[in-house]
């Protein structure tokens, strides 16, 4: 049973204020490290009997390396095509609602209330950007947990009909619920496949994917070589009969009109070509058959 996951997140503007802060926080986080505790503690101090942005930003870059920290661990439950730095910037914004409404006074440490923060911005974030409706993201996950249940128990892939039993529902009702989930479900063309090609490097999922609208090198190949087998020995004009008949999809007439032939003389020349395709069919298959 596939995995349905959250829709892809849109892209952040580059003026947003998670995003001013993320790059700092890459620069001084070696150097905020090297703060010891009674210094946080005067910061937060400070910020609360001052205020200030100042003061607030340089809390906000003390703890940046736990919004990392907590966005990596969600993101290795959510598909590839979910970027960590957009959980980073929404996980920002959690921190910032953290620091404002943290209350020293009451001996909570601060990373402990200031995870639950994060964590819960990145999570309504992902909710607020997801297209499919929030009852079809619990069935999907009714269905992936009662799929693994049941996978446990046989050894083997459960029937449909299995899983509605198990789920409590009827089998018109599981079939509503997987047109619903997989009408939301988002598959990432840039994702690697199992696959590999010859030079070992990993294949993506639009490497696989038919592209109709081009013209096959070995079909053109084929077309080529029947063309050349069709007109073989033929004269000119028998060549263009076959070309433009066959190929073209002209009718008779107006191949006697591009050739400057009767009509007549046209459906001639065409029965003689088909005539002499017979033979050398059948002379062809003879060959083989011996």
């Amino acid at each position: 049973m596939p995995a349905i996951a959250p829709a892809p997140v849109r892209q952040r503007s580059s003026n947003s204020r998670a995003s001013a802060l993320l790059p700092k926080a890459y620069v001084v986080a070696s150097q905020l490290a090297k703060l010891s505790d009674t210094d946080v503690e005067n910061l937060w101090r400070r910020y609360k009997s001052e205020g200030g942005d100042r003061l607030r930003n340089a809390i906000i870059e003390c703890y940046l390396p736990l919004v990392r920290v907590v966005a990596e661990r969600m993101h290795n439950k959510l598909p590839s095509h979910v970027d960590v730095d957009e959980l980073i910037q929404a996980g920002v914004f959690g921190l910032m609602d953290a620091i404002d409404g943290f209350d020293p006074e009451r001996g909570v440490k601060f990373e402990a209330y200031c995870k639950q923060r994060i964590g819960g911005a990145i999570l309504d974030d992902l909710r607020e950007q997801d297209f499919a409706p929030r009852l079809v993201r619990t069935h999907s996950h009714r269905l992936e947990r009662v799929v693994k249940e049941l996978e446990a128990e046989k050894g083997a892939i459960p029937e449909p009909q299995n899983i509605a039993d198990r789920l409590g529902i009827s089998l018109e009702e599981f079939d509503r619920w997987m047109r619903e989930i997989n009408s939301a479900s988002i598959v990432s063309l840039d994702r690697a496949t199992c696959e590999s090609d010859s030079e070992g490097k990993e294949v993506r999922q639009i490497d696989t994917i038919e592209d109709f609208k081009s013209t096959s090198p070995l079909g053109a190949l084929e077309k080529k070589e029947l063309i050349e087998l069709a007109t073989r020995g033929l004269s000119r004009n028998e060549k263009l009969v076959v070309v433009l008949y066959y190929l073209e999809e002209l009718t008779m007439k107006e191949i006697g009109l591009v050739l400057d032939l009767s009509e007549s003389r046209v459906c001639q020349i065409h029965h003689r070509i088909v005539f002499r395709l017979k033979r050398q069919l059948e002379k062809i298959r003879e060959d083989l058959m011996a």
